[in-house]
């Protein structure tokens, strides 16, 4: 990695301190935080060749002092100056931001302010990442502001304009040194911007572009913090709770350590095999049974990242799969004409990856028709089961608010669907982490009504009762009219009759969505999906994920933190800012009296 983080000139001072840190080739750093602040999540690959993460920087905001977002024109080129590379950090870095706001009486009463939990007895590099990318600052003293870290000041009247000799659009960063002295295991680093007033600069404000956070190891090449606190002992494992504590554990015996690793070992060892010889005998069973759900089991592999399970296929003489699908529920598609319709499945076409494989765009029957086109991964017996119930299931259903399945393919061991194109995707992209501009809120009610209409036609309006299993904002996808359909039927189940109000069954779904009663009796009902919704209306309502396990731990679930929200009468203050003072006071009341019912 180049030497971007290096200080051995005495330059960089210790806040609050006179005395330098060196940064010098004897030093280890960890980095604990890496924002992007007022954007978006940028994965490795999209970095400056460095392949690091930069996520999003809300999380990390006090209260509901969120501030405004703001981003370059999509006309705008960054341009690093000589003495800065551009491999310190991405163009996307740079090109958004998190300033106050507009309002200057608001301003000079608040801070814009961020909060990270660090460990004790260390001392942090803190970089920030400036760029004044607001089209009408471009000199001089037009916003000026202090900068404070750990309730301290480590600048006055920083102007990104000056430091950047009076250019805009142009990247800057500064850097910091903070020492966190000793007491807690954990403490709260604050990171804090006010408007400068001394100046009486033209605007009352503060701009951020970027943080990164890095523990520096200390004499003796130390970064270890304190001991994690043990995790509860559960019955059945509750992810928020599994998260690990930044509370203090101490170890009072080596050889208790040394013990409990080796029966730890041991255990593990028995444990391993004996899934072993579990997954031994389910294979051989499975070429006596074309499909097996495998047996009700703890925390099962299907909850994690994909939302699919596995299942088992036999495959014929010319590769296809066999299955019990009649030839004429759907249109048949040969392999030649998928590859035409995708240009060979060209990675310009590419709409996204889902649970089952990548979605390109394509188009059939001589150009005339646009669909979208979901290919499991070849030779692969991930997600059979899946890849034939749901084209049992929308072969079977009509309805305006589901997706429309336009046919499959199963030759060459291939594992293709075939859909209606929607032209605005995922429900998703429209909430949270996009360029994408925020829905209204009538839209989203739309939406909102659109969904229940297809899941209450899914419970009420068929034979028999079907559950969808898996409700969530990726799996609601909006066409060319913003008209919601319900997609990926994957994992759906038939309720047998009326009189058998449950459907005992492994869980399969989402974590953030799953319905808790579901998690711990295994029993699915309708009840299920209705919670999902529930959960779906808060993302909604709240612009954020369903489970963020970097927020803290009480925050983590928005189903549970929402719901706490709400009995203390506070929901108004997490809900996305985009929306505040933009829906009546009845029409709020209704839709949280909803979102109640359903979680």
């Amino acid at each position: 990695m180049p030497d971007i983080y290096g200080s051995t000139d005495g330059s960089l001072m210790i806040v609050g301190q006179s005395t330098p840190l060196e940064i010098g080739n004897s030093t280890a750093l960890e980095n604990v935080y890496r924002l992007n602040v007022g954007g978006n999540d940028i994965s490795p690959s999209k970095d400056t060749g460095l392949y690091r993460s930069w996520y999003d920087d809300s999380p990390y905001l006090y209260r509901v002092a969120l501030g405004v977002t703001l981003a370059a024109d999509p006309n705008t080129t960054i341009m690093y100056p000589t003495h800065i590379p551009t491999y310190v950090a991405p163009v996307n870095v740079y090109s958004t931001a998190r300033s106050m706001g507009p309002n200057p009486q608001i301003n000079v009463n608040y801070n814009l302010t961020w909060i990270f939990s660090v460990d004790s007895g260390f001392t942090y590099l803190v970089r920030l990442h400036f760029c004044e990318i607001a089209p009408n600052i471009t000199k001089n003293n037009q916003r000026v502001f202090d900068i404070f870290l750990y309730n301290q000041t480590a600048m006055n009247g920083a102007d990104v304009v000056a430091w950047a000799d009076q250019q805009d659009d142009v990247p800057v960063y500064k850097d910091y040194a903070v020492l966190v002295p000793s007491g807690s295991p954990q403490q709260d680093l604050w990171l804090e911007l006010h408007p400068d007033a001394s100046d009486q600069p033209n605007y009352y404000d503060a701009i951020l572009n970027g943080i990164e956070i890095f523990k520096v190891s200390d004499s003796k090449g130390n970064l270890a913090g304190p001991n994690p606190t043990p995790l509860p002992r559960q019955d059945v494992i509750d992810p928020p709770k599994a998260r690990p504590s930044s509370g203090n554990g101490k170890t009072k015996n080596h050889k208790v350590i040394i013990i409990g690793v080796v029966s730890g070992g041991i255990a593990l060892a028995l444990v391993v095999g004996f899934f072993l010889l579990a997954a031994s005998r389910c294979r051989r069973h499975g070429k006596e049974s074309s499909a097996i759900e495998g047996p009700s089991g703890w925390l099962p592999l299907s909850l994690y990242g994909n939302s699919h399970s596995a299942g088992s296929a036999k495959t014929n003489t010319t590769g296809s799969y066999v299955s019990s699908l009649p030839s004429n529920l759907c249109r048949h598609f040969s392999f030649a004409e998928i590859k035409a319709a995708t240009k060979n499945f060209n990675e310009a076409l590419l709409l996204g990856v889902g649970g089952l494989g990548k979605v390109y765009t394509g188009e059939v029957d001589g150009g005339t028709t646009k669909v979208a086109i979901k290919r499991g991964n070849p030779l692969s017996e991930q997600g059979v089961h899946e890849f034939q119930t749901e084209i049992e299931m929308l072969s079977k259903l009509r309805h305006r608010h589901f997706v429309s399945l336009n046919g499959y393919c199963e030759e060459n061991c291939e594992m293709i669907l075939v859909y209606d194109y929607m032209a605005h995707g995922t429900l998703r992209e429209h909430l949270y982490k996009s360029q994408k501009p925020p829905l209204t809120w009538k839209q989203r009610l739309e939406i909102c009504i659109g969904a229940a209409r297809g899941l209450h036609y899914l419970h009420t309006g068929a034979k028999h009762t079907i559950i969808h299993r898996d409700v969530k904002t990726t799996n609601i996808l909006l066409d060319e009219k913003w008209v919601a359909k319900v997609s990926d039927f994957g994992l759906s189940k038939t309720s047998p009759t009326l009189d058998n109000m449950h459907v005992s069954t492994v869980v399969k779904g989402s974590f953030g969505y799953l319905d808790p009663e579901y998690f711990r009796r295994q029993q699915l009902t309708e009840k299920s999906d209705v919670y999902s919704f529930g959960v779906v209306l808060f993302e909604i309502l709240c612009a954020r994920p369903a489970l963020n396990p970097t927020l803290p731990k009480e925050q983590v679930s928005l189903a549970e933190w929402a719901a706490n929200c709400h009995k203390k009468g506070i929901l108004v203050q997490i809900m996305d800012p985009y929306l505040k003072g933009k829906i009546s006071s009845e029409c709020f009341k209704k839709f949280r009296d909803c979102n109640e019912v359903c979680v």
